[in-house]
């Protein structure tokens, strides 16, 4: 049974604005997404987030996304293919560069809020973002959305020839094609720990997970995402983290 590794999205302070702990969370994760500085972050945080990854032996990855600190990179836009290809290049470039300084490298690439979402209904965006990832250095994994139905990401990804890991979500309801269910439907995020522990355990263990509809969802799971917002979300990845050291035992 291979455990997904955990993810977190850090690195989204700007100057004197401060959000996530960081610190609080970053012992307990595989990997960190760090902003970029079009979405979120600064050079200074960046290079701070790094050096803390760097410290705990936590790999790092690129998480670019829309050019929108004003809305935290969840509003879309409109953007081609090439200029999404771009862009995705200009922060992946920014990030490595920090890296080298810290005396580290990139390990992967996770997009970011709209950019995440809108690459995974619109395959010409995609293909984008993988052609950036194939340009930077195709040995580079890429993190894409589960869903009930991975092969025509799979195909893609051979097309272009880059490595994907398919993203799951601890805290979030499904719907009945294995896409995170709107935020504005009733139960679609879990705030309950016992709740978010047995949807990971599940997920590590290739399990089915049930949609809000009643439909048996099959979704591969390479790395599951966690978040360290507050107290209460790091108490839920010290959970998962614990339940998963106990399912490598078992």
């Amino acid at each position: 049974m291979a455990i997904p590794l955990l993810n977190c999205d850090m690195g989204e302070s700007f100057g004197n604005w401060r959000l996530g702990m960081d610190a609080d969370v970053m012992p307990y994760v595989d990997c960190s997404n760090i902003a970029c500085g079009f979405h979120a972050s600064d050079p200074h945080v960046m290079r701070r987030t790094v050096a803390l990854a760097a410290k705990h032996g936590v790999r790092i990855g690129a998480h670019p996304g829309y050019p929108d600190l004003m809305g935290f990179g969840r509003r879309s836009m409109a953007c081609t293919p090439a200029e999404v290809e771009d862009l995705v290049l200009y922060q992946v470039g920014a990030l490595a560069g920090i890296c080298q300084a810290e005396g580290t490298h990139l390990h992967y690439i996770k997009p970011h809020g709209a950019l995440y979402n809108d690459m995974a209904g619109d395959p010409a965006l995609l293909e984008g973002v993988m052609r950036a990832v194939h340009a930077y250095d195709p040995e580079l994994p890429l993190m894409l959305m589960s869903t009930a139905d991975p092969a025509p990401s799979r195909e893609l990804a051979a097309k272009v020839g880059v490595t994907i890991w398919f993203e799951t979500f601890a805290d979030r309801a499904y719907d009945a094609n294995g896409h995170l269910a709107s935020r504005r439907l009733p139960n679609a995020v879990h705030h309950d720990q016992a709740t978010i522990v047995a949807q990971a355990v599940a997920l590590a263990k290739g399990e089915p997970l049930t949609a809000l509809d009643g439909t048996v969802l099959q979704l591969p799971s390479d790395t599951l995402c966690v978040h360290g917002d507050n107290p209460e979300s790091v108490a839920a990845v010290r959970a998962i983290r614990e339940a998963f050291q106990a399912l490598e035992k078992a």
